[in-house]
Protein backbone atom coordinates (compact mmCIF):
# COMPACT_ATOMS: atom_id res chain seq x y z
CA UNK A 1 0.00 0.00 0.00
CA UNK A 2 1.27 3.61 -0.88
CA UNK A 3 1.69 6.02 2.06
CA UNK A 4 0.77 9.65 1.35
CA UNK A 5 1.83 12.83 2.32
CA UNK A 6 -1.15 15.02 3.23
CA UNK A 7 -0.81 18.29 2.96
CA UNK A 8 -4.56 19.66 5.23
CA UNK A 9 -4.47 23.46 5.44
CA UNK A 10 -7.57 25.60 6.07
CA UNK A 11 -8.60 28.95 8.03
CA UNK A 12 -8.32 28.68 11.60
CA UNK A 13 -11.30 27.41 13.24
CA UNK A 14 -13.02 25.61 10.35
CA UNK A 15 -12.00 22.38 12.01
CA UNK A 16 -8.86 20.86 10.55
CA UNK A 17 -7.51 19.35 14.56
CA UNK A 18 -10.84 18.65 14.95
CA UNK A 19 -11.64 15.72 12.04
CA UNK A 20 -7.71 15.17 12.01
CA UNK A 21 -8.62 13.90 15.92
CA UNK A 22 -11.21 11.49 14.64
CA UNK A 23 -8.56 9.69 12.44
CA UNK A 24 -6.61 6.46 13.14
CA UNK A 25 -3.47 6.93 14.78
CA UNK A 26 -2.62 3.19 13.35
CA UNK A 27 -2.70 4.28 9.94
CA UNK A 28 -2.03 7.96 10.00
CA UNK A 29 1.53 9.98 12.07
CA UNK A 30 0.46 13.62 12.71
CA UNK A 31 3.00 15.90 11.73
CA UNK A 32 3.58 18.22 15.10
CA UNK A 33 4.80 21.83 14.04
CA UNK A 34 6.48 23.74 16.27
CA UNK A 35 5.79 27.08 17.12
CA UNK A 36 6.28 30.18 18.98
CA UNK A 37 2.75 31.25 20.08
CA UNK A 38 1.79 30.22 23.51
CA UNK A 39 -0.82 27.26 24.01
CA UNK A 40 -4.51 27.21 24.31
CA UNK A 41 -6.18 25.90 27.09
CA UNK A 42 -6.23 22.01 26.28
CA UNK A 43 -3.16 21.82 24.10
CA UNK A 44 -0.39 19.68 24.87
CA UNK A 45 3.25 20.62 24.11
CA UNK A 46 4.73 17.49 22.30
CA UNK A 47 0.84 17.00 20.33
CA UNK A 48 -0.37 19.29 19.71
CA UNK A 49 2.40 21.71 18.47
CA UNK A 50 5.97 22.07 20.32
CA UNK A 51 5.79 24.95 21.80
CA UNK A 52 9.21 27.22 21.81
CA UNK A 53 10.94 30.10 22.11
CA UNK A 54 11.43 32.43 18.94
CA UNK A 55 14.98 32.57 19.75
CA UNK A 56 15.17 28.51 19.86
CA UNK A 57 12.93 28.71 16.59
CA UNK A 58 15.78 31.26 14.84
CA UNK A 59 18.64 28.20 15.85
CA UNK A 60 16.42 25.31 14.07
CA UNK A 61 15.71 27.99 11.06
CA UNK A 62 19.64 28.38 10.88
CA UNK A 63 20.44 25.32 11.04
CA UNK A 64 18.02 24.12 7.84
CA UNK A 65 15.90 21.85 10.32
CA UNK A 66 12.39 23.02 8.17
CA UNK A 67 10.51 21.74 5.28
CA UNK A 68 8.75 25.03 5.82
CA UNK A 69 8.26 27.91 7.79
CA UNK A 70 5.76 31.05 8.52
CA UNK A 71 5.15 33.94 10.43
CA UNK A 72 1.41 34.08 11.25
CA UNK A 73 -0.13 36.64 13.37
CA UNK A 74 3.18 37.54 14.98
CA UNK A 75 4.06 33.85 16.22
CA UNK A 76 6.49 31.60 13.56
CA UNK A 77 4.64 28.13 12.53
CA UNK A 78 7.51 25.32 11.22
CA UNK A 79 7.76 21.77 9.91
CA UNK A 80 10.30 19.85 10.87
CA UNK A 81 12.53 17.83 8.40
CA UNK A 82 12.60 15.19 11.11
CA UNK A 83 8.62 13.92 10.76
CA UNK A 84 8.64 12.76 7.61
CA UNK A 85 10.95 10.36 8.34
CA UNK A 86 9.15 9.51 11.83
CA UNK A 87 6.08 8.74 9.62
CA UNK A 88 7.13 6.35 7.02
CA UNK A 89 9.77 4.60 9.68
CA UNK A 90 6.35 3.61 11.30
CA UNK A 91 4.64 2.81 7.58
CA UNK A 92 1.74 5.78 8.32
CA UNK A 93 1.12 8.18 5.88
CA UNK A 94 2.07 11.74 7.05
CA UNK A 95 -0.36 14.30 7.65
CA UNK A 96 0.78 17.74 7.40
CA UNK A 97 -1.59 20.44 9.22
CA UNK A 98 -0.17 23.70 7.79
CA UNK A 99 -1.50 27.25 6.73
CA UNK A 100 -1.86 28.12 2.92
CA UNK A 101 1.24 29.28 2.78
CA UNK A 102 2.94 26.17 3.85
CA UNK A 103 0.90 23.95 2.05
CA UNK A 104 1.77 25.89 -1.37
CA UNK A 105 5.30 25.01 -0.26
CA UNK A 106 4.75 21.86 0.62
CA UNK A 107 3.32 21.03 -2.54
CA UNK A 108 5.62 22.46 -4.58
CA UNK A 109 8.41 20.95 -2.77
CA UNK A 110 6.65 17.13 -3.32
CA UNK A 111 4.89 17.75 -6.11
CA UNK A 112 2.75 14.59 -7.17
CA UNK A 113 3.76 12.41 -3.62
CA UNK A 114 1.81 15.05 -1.97
CA UNK A 115 -1.94 15.57 -1.84
CA UNK A 116 -3.41 18.72 -0.79
CA UNK A 117 -6.96 19.01 1.03
CA UNK A 118 -8.37 22.51 1.96
CA UNK A 119 -10.89 22.26 4.49
CA UNK A 120 -13.07 25.08 4.79
CA UNK A 121 -15.98 26.28 7.27
CA UNK A 122 -19.76 26.41 5.29
CA UNK A 123 -19.53 30.13 5.28
CA UNK A 124 -17.59 33.13 7.65
CA UNK A 125 -20.54 33.61 10.00
CA UNK A 126 -20.11 29.93 11.02
CA UNK A 127 -16.36 29.96 11.26
CA UNK A 128 -16.81 33.56 13.20
CA UNK A 129 -18.69 31.74 15.59
CA UNK A 130 -16.52 29.12 16.31
CA UNK A 131 -13.57 31.52 16.59
CA UNK A 132 -15.68 33.49 19.48
CA UNK A 133 -16.86 29.96 21.15
CA UNK A 134 -13.30 29.13 21.76
CA UNK A 135 -12.93 32.41 23.80
CA UNK A 136 -9.15 32.73 23.23
CA UNK A 137 -9.08 35.64 21.46
CA UNK A 138 -9.76 39.42 21.90
CA UNK A 139 -12.19 41.37 19.26
CA UNK A 140 -8.78 42.67 17.40
CA UNK A 141 -7.68 38.53 16.84
CA UNK A 142 -10.66 37.68 15.72
CA UNK A 143 -11.22 40.49 13.05
CA UNK A 144 -7.14 39.81 12.02
CA UNK A 145 -8.27 35.90 11.67
CA UNK A 146 -11.66 36.72 9.60
CA UNK A 147 -9.78 38.64 7.71
CA UNK A 148 -7.09 36.45 6.88
CA UNK A 149 -9.57 33.76 6.25
CA UNK A 150 -11.43 35.63 3.72
CA UNK A 151 -8.15 35.40 2.03
CA UNK A 152 -6.82 32.06 2.43
CA UNK A 153 -10.09 30.73 1.31
CA UNK A 154 -9.67 32.66 -2.19
CA UNK A 155 -6.67 30.40 -2.47
CA UNK A 156 -9.25 27.02 -2.31
CA UNK A 157 -9.01 26.12 -5.80
CA UNK A 158 -5.12 25.77 -6.02
CA UNK A 159 -5.53 22.61 -3.92
CA UNK A 160 -6.07 19.13 -4.94
CA UNK A 161 -9.08 18.73 -2.48
CA UNK A 162 -12.09 21.07 -0.92
CA UNK A 163 -13.81 19.52 1.98
CA UNK A 164 -16.91 21.81 3.11
CA UNK A 165 -16.69 20.95 7.24
CA UNK A 166 -20.55 21.52 7.98
CA UNK A 167 -21.00 18.06 8.88
CA UNK A 168 -18.27 16.81 10.96
CA UNK A 169 -19.09 12.98 10.17
CA UNK A 170 -19.64 13.84 6.86
CA UNK A 171 -15.99 15.72 6.81
CA UNK A 172 -14.21 12.89 7.92
CA UNK A 173 -15.53 10.51 5.48
CA UNK A 174 -15.07 13.04 3.12
CA UNK A 175 -11.39 13.03 3.88
CA UNK A 176 -11.18 9.03 4.46
CA UNK A 177 -12.56 8.76 0.77
CA UNK A 178 -9.88 11.29 -0.34
CA UNK A 179 -7.30 8.86 1.00
CA UNK A 180 -8.64 5.66 -0.40
CA UNK A 181 -8.92 7.06 -3.99
CA UNK A 182 -5.30 8.82 -3.98
CA UNK A 183 -4.32 5.23 -2.89
CA UNK A 184 -6.12 3.39 -5.99
CA UNK A 185 -3.93 5.80 -8.39
CA UNK A 186 -1.73 3.63 -10.50
CA UNK A 187 1.33 5.66 -10.85
CA UNK A 188 1.77 5.66 -7.05
CA UNK A 189 2.49 2.19 -6.87
CA UNK A 190 5.48 3.39 -9.32
CA UNK A 191 6.63 6.04 -6.72
CA UNK A 192 8.65 5.70 -3.49
CA UNK A 193 6.95 7.61 -0.60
Amino acid sequence: MSRLILIVSGPSGAGKSTILRKLSLEEFYFSVSYTTRLPRPGEVDGKDYYFITKEAFQEMLKRGEFLEWIEVHSHFYGTAKSEIEKAFSQGKHLVLDVEVIGAANLKKRFGPKAVSIFIAPPNLEVLEERLRKRGTEVEEKIRERLNRASWEISLASFFDYLIINDDLERAITQFLSIVEAEQCRPWRKFLSP
